[in-house]
């Protein structure tokens, strides 16, 4: 899943997204809110050097030494046993920060790794050609144009995805033992992962697709800013089902957006000290808050749910999180490529660390039931809530 970052300054710096989630609303793997990148130039006179001298001269087959580089830079990741460290090209990686600020045009899929390894679409974004076609979370992707995607990684599958505004894509997918193929036509896609929705008794729906550039504003407005419908007294269900992460500060100033105060998440990088993150402005403490989630919702979705809930502020409904708590760093070398190493781990408020567990709901709904099951019940357990508050003079 892509990894989840602070957010960007002038320099980069990098906390965990979501893993091998990628976001092919027109580009690459998805990677968080900014993290800062540290030149690296690699020193001359190597056995690296040496070896890819002799294969340029000597290999059968020409092969340029950009090539080489890259595959030693790739073998090196993979030989540390890191199932999140990563390579980035520098284009590829200019296109994975668009994703999260909001420059960027595509389909409007997530894209994720099934439990077989396959590429599945694991939320689709609201308004986009994906949605509009058709196309649902669970998808699995089997070929983008007339190109099957057997032995494709995940960046590979949303390169090919990507593309100018106007330019048409066909993709098919498997669903359960059906295949369907969808015309897609790219354009750009707005940035807003936040959609809104008043329920009836006064309570409110927040769908939160992924934590870009905006999301925890947009979230705070929904929950105390003005509304034609005045403030969500009866309750806010916070649905972050199939979300796979996005910007650490993002997720911060959502859950911000339900606490008084006090902690929200810690990071522990590798050798420095610990890293708190405390709510900044403080938010709405008193409102019912139930949160949406399953399997697709990871790193800073299950941030913000493992911290509403340790900090006793709401109820999870729905079935168990991705299990992604690891926290990765960008690194960019001299060529404007980047490199992505896991550098530590993040906890809860609770102090738990959610990295190959997720969140077990209070809750629970099995995964096999229809989306609309959970909603339900959650509807229930947020009337449930409202009900025992204190009544007010």
């Amino acid at each position: 899943m892509p990894p989840l970052r602070r957010r960007r300054g002038r320099a980069l710096r990098g906390v965990a997204l979501a893993a091998a989630l990628v976001c092919a609303y027109g580009a690459g793997v998805v990677s968080g809110s900014g993290s800062q990148r540290h030149a690296a130039v690699a020193g001359g006179g190597s056995v690296l050097d040496e070896a890819a001298a002799q294969i340029g001269r000597r290999a059968a087959e020409p092969v340029g030494r950009g090539e080489l580089d890259r595959a030693a830079i790739e073998g090196m990741l993979r030989g540390l046993g890191d199932r999140w460290a990563h390579y980035y090209p520098a284009t590829e990686y200019d296109d994975v920060e668009g994703r999260l600020t909001g420059r960027y045009s595509g389909v409007g899929l997530w894209l994720g790794s099934g439990a077989d390894g396959r590429v599945v679409a694991a939320s689709v974004q609201p308004g986009t050609p994906a949605a509009s076609a058709g196309v649902r979370a669970g998808d699995v992707v089997t070929a983008v144009g007339d190109a099957p995607v057997d032995g494709w990684d995940i960046s590979r599958v949303a390169r090919s995805l990507r593309g100018r505004p106007g330019e048409a894509v066909e993709l098919t997918v498997e669903r359960g033992r059906r295949t369907e193929r969808f015309h897609l036509v790219r354009t750009p896609v707005p940035g807003g992962n936040v959609t809104v929705t008043d329920l009836p008794e006064h309570a409110r729906l927040i769908r939160v697709g992924a934590f870009t550039s905006g999301t925890g504003r947009d979230v705070r407005a929904a929950v105390t800013g003005p509304s034609p419908s005045g403030r969500p007294t009866g309750g806010v269900l916070l649905d972050l089902r199939g979300n796979p992460g996005g910007l650490l500060d993002e997720a911060v100033e959502t859950a911000s957006a339900f606490l008084p105060g006090g902690p929200v998440v810690t990071y522990e990088p590798r050798g420095r000290p610990v890293q708190r993150r405390t709510v900044g402005t403080p938010g709405d403490a008193e409102t019912p808050v139930v949160v949406l989630v399953d399997a697709g919702t990871a790193s800073a979705a299950e941030i913000v749910a493992g911290s509403l809930r340790d900090r006793d502020r709401a109820v999870i409904v729905g079935s168990r999180t991705y299990g992604k708590g690891s926290v990765q760093e960008p690194i960019e070398l001299a060529d404007g490529s980047v490199i992505e190493l896991t550098v530590g781990r993040y906890r809860t408020p609770g102090g738990r660390n959610l990295d190959g567990v997720g969140i077990e709901p209070d809750v629970a709904v099995s995964a096999d039931r229809p989306p609309g099951e959970a909603e339900r019940r959650a509807r229930t357990v947020l009337r449930g809530l409202h009900a025992t508050m204190p009544d007010k003079d």
